[in-house]
Parts: structure tokens; sequence; C-alpha cells
């Protein structure tokens, strides 16, 4: 499976963003997809996730309320739209896809391809 994440950008706090994430080869093996961020100086965290179906979804709890994770189906492919951006949202975004329902929704180690991220940062 690839990824291909896209969307990135400079936004003022307040701003809104949506970054996006392609995927191909063998989509069908994909049990879920996420999103998570790294700040330099900062360990990957997650972001979100959502089933592969798209019926089931996870936030973490900084985000909740504030970013929407969505999937389009016939595309295959993953959006992340970002409201009320605020300056700690700045960091590279990476797109995620997991085989297994096995494990928390939120553990990096459960993911099994990764995309290259895009940089995502908010100016106050």
């Amino acid at each position: 499976v690839q990824l291909q994440a896209s969307g990135g950008g400079l936004v003022q706090a307040g701003d809104s963003l949506r970054v996006s994430c392609a995927a191909s080869g063998r989509t069908f093996s994909v049990y879920g997809l996420g999103w998570f961020r790294q700040a330099p100086g900062k360990e990957r965290e997650f972001v979100a996730a959502i089933s592969w179906s798209g019926g089931s979804t996870v936030y973490a709890d900084s985000v909740k309320g504030r970013f929407t994770i969505s999937r389009d189906n016939a595309k295959n492919t993953l959006h992340l739209q970002m409201n009320s951006l605020k300056p700690d949202d700045t960091a590279v975004y990476y797109c995620a896809a997991r085989k297994s329902y096995v494990g928390s929704w939120s553990s990096k180690d459960r993911y099994d391809y990764w995309g290259q991220g895009t940089q995502v940062t908010v100016s106050s």
C-alpha cells in the first residue's frame, strides 16, 4: 500500500485547512487509516483514525471538536479537515494505514504503512 499526503501549508490561527492522503496498491488489505503529527523535537503523536468502512472514528482529545477525519471510498482518499487551528497544531502530518483491527487506534506501532508527511504551519 502506498500513501501520498498533500494539502499542507501556512495559515493563521483560527483558519481552516484540509490535508488529504491518496492510497494506492493493495488497499483491500487495509482495515483502518489514521493521521499522526510530529512537531520539531517531539515524538509523533496520534491525531485521528477511521475504519476503512468509515463507520468508526477516533480522535485525540487535543483535536476533538475541531478536526474531522473522513474518507472517500470511490477515490481511495483520506481527508483531515482542520478548523480553528492553533499554533500548537504546527507539525508534519502523516497519514498511515493498518491491516489489523487488533490494538489501540492511537498506537503508531499498529500501523503498517506510512505516507511521506505534509507540513502544516499555524502562525499566531
